[in-house]
């Protein structure tokens, strides 16, 4: 995870005219800023965390998994069954998406 002096640093440079695009990910909950005793929601400081745009991410269900499948299967012309595409996406719900394509 990044220390104070690098979110000091992205601060500077979101401030700039040309400012980049960041995007960050993280799986903390709340914990210690790195490089202080401060403690914040994801390790980021408060100010910095002010200016983001979360997005929760959430793993397929099942159902899901079984359509991107299939709409895959039909782009590959690949012929399954109802029965295969939920066996996949059973694999897919235990594994992964990527794993239940390959």
């Amino acid at each position: 995870m990044l220390d104070i002096e690098c979110f000091t640093f992205l601060n500077k440079a979101l401030e700039s005219k040309l400012a980049p695009v960041v995007v960050l990910a993280t799986n903390r909950g709340t914990s210690k800023i790195r490089g202080t005793s401060i403690v914040a929601p994801h390790g980021v400081p408060v100010d910095l965390l002010d200016r983001l745009l979360i997005i929760r991410t959430m793993p397929y269900n099942v159902s899901e998994i079984v359509k991107i499948l299939s709409i895959r299967a039909q782009i590959e012309e690949i012929a399954l069954t109802e029965e295969a595409l939920g066996m996949i996406g059973a694999i897919g719900a235990r594994t992964s998406l990527r794993y239940a394509v390959q």
